[in-house]
């Protein structure tokens, strides 16, 4: 009996270890199940939180790399800016010198002009101011061709120009050799002049026998301008030909005397308008061969009845009737590129001083009404001061200086050209005539003298 409770015992307590080891296999395997869901959950989360931390860290990488490119983008625009700047500032700099640089062709002849004056002695520019003969300037009575005397006189008395007439022409290859010589003796630039009018008034035409061109009335009487522009453009081509530079054509006189015999049928005619049409192109037909034309005789000899070559001569026209008709056709001429005018030697009381003084001694006619009212800046020369109106009443030398004083540039043909000189030379020294006179008056004669070659 006791052994059947102990042996009932002991399987009891055999069935309740095995329940034991049974529920405590069920609760390791329950806590096994519940560590391995923890543990998978807790790598679940765990990789959540290092792939969102990866991402953040990823995120802010890029958004600093992102704003270190934007800053040094910034910071390369803001250099190129710069530069950009910089070289806008060079160019803008560069063009406003090379603006500065690039001087017009008035500048630059004004600059070549006025160094030329600043370089001359006081005698050279004197002479300058002086165009005369070749016998006047040799001291020969009759010049043919240019050899040592003429090369010895233009380094003594250095001319602004000299002035051929028919007896100084022979022949076309001898007044070529002669021009040529007597230009490459000079140490300055020179006038090569000539009277070549139409007409009969032409000194190669006639010495040469050239084909003759119409009188200027003959011209006048056709109507037709064109025709003054082909007979002086055929004057300027033979010119420029022999060497020649500077004519003392056109007349731009209107003749309203019919009896003024030293005018005649030199001029166009009567009308101004007509002589005006004709003057602009016969002006423009010497300078399209780049001939200067000197227009004459200032301010109008076409009513005078004397010969001014014989004695003094005189109009008594109105300054209105001089300045509404006699004085048009200069005006024509100007505005079509006359640079030289030459200056009558008659006497006209309504525009001079006096009753007494030619218009190419008066301040009045030069200085005030052609300078003055009209604002002509070309060259201002006398008619030649050898002429008896002016040499039965005035010195060589009085004529000359009276002649600057009033106004001219230039000198044509004095009496005696070595007594004009010193008496101008001798005026400048005294202060009679100040040396800026002398030089104002170069000045004109250097700017037509060099405008081509400016130019050019």
């Amino acid at each position: 009996m006791a052994d059947k409770n102990t042996g009932s015992n002991e399987i009891s307590r055999r069935e309740q270890r095995r329940k034991r080891r049974v529920r405590n296999q069920v609760i390791a395997y329950v806590v096994l199940v519940v560590l391995i869901v923890g543990v998978a959950a807790g790598g679940i989360f765990g990789v959540k939180t290092i792939g969102q931390k990866l991402y953040e860290s990823k995120v802010a990488k890029e958004a600093e790399a992102a704003a270190i490119a934007a800053a040094e983008a910034e910071s390369e625009a803001a250099e190129l800016a710069e530069i950009e700047a910089a070289a806008a500032a060079a160019a803008e700099s560069e063009a406003a010198e090379e603006e500065e640089s690039e001087e017009s062709p008035e500048d630059l002849l004004e600059e070549v002009v006025q160094s030329c004056i600043a370089d001359m002695p006081l005698e050279d520019k004197v002479a300058g101011l002086f165009i005369i003969t070749p016998e006047q300037l040799t001291g020969v009575d009759k010049a043919v061709k240019a050899g040592d005397g003429t090369k010895e006189a233009l380094e003594k008395y250095p001319v602004g120009g000299v002035i051929y007439f028919a007896q100084n022409i022979q022949k076309e290859d001898q007044i070529k050799e002669m021009v040529a010589n007597t230009v490459s003796y000079s140490k300055y630039p020179l006038f090569i002049a000539v009277d070549e009018e139409v007409g009969k008034v032409a000194r190669l035409q006639s010495t040469l026998k050239l084909d003759a061109t119409e009188t200027a009335q003959a011209i006048g009487d056709g109507g037709d301008a064109s025709k003054a522009y082909e007979a002086y453009s055929l004057i300027g081509e033979r010119l420029a030909t022999y060497g020649f530079n500077l004519d003392f054509a056109p007349v731009a006189d209107v003749l309203t005397n019919e009896s003024n015999k030293a005018i005649g049928d030199r001029s166009f005619g009567s009308d101004a308008t007509l002589v005006s049409d004709m003057i602009t192109q016969s002006v423009q037909g010497l300078t399209s061969n780049g001939i200067t034309a000197c227009i004459k005789h200032f301010p109008g000899q076409g009513s005078v009845g004397d010969d001014t070559h014989e004695g003094m001569a005189v109009t008594e026209r109105s300054a209105d009737d001089m300045k509404n008709t006699d004085i048009q056709p200069f005006l024509s001429g100007i505005d079509a590129g006359a640079s030289m005018i030459m200056v009558g030697h008659f006497i006209c009381p309504s525009l001079t001083e006096d009753a007494t003084t030619p218009c190419s001694l008066s301040k009045a006619v030069m200085t005030d009404l052609l300078r003055g009212e009209y604002a002509y800046n070309g060259v201002i020369i006398t008619d030649a001061l050898n002429m008896t109106a002016i040499s039965e009443y005035y010195g060589a030398d009085e004529a000359a200086i009276k002649a600057l004083k009033a106004g001219a540039d230039m000198i044509l043909m004095p009496e005696d050209f070595e007594t004009a000189y010193n008496g101008v030379l001798d005026a400048v020294n005294d202060g009679t005539i100040s040396e800026q006179r002398i030089n104002d008056s170069l000045a004109r004669v250097y700017r037509i003298k060099y405008r081509s070659t400016v130019e050019n």
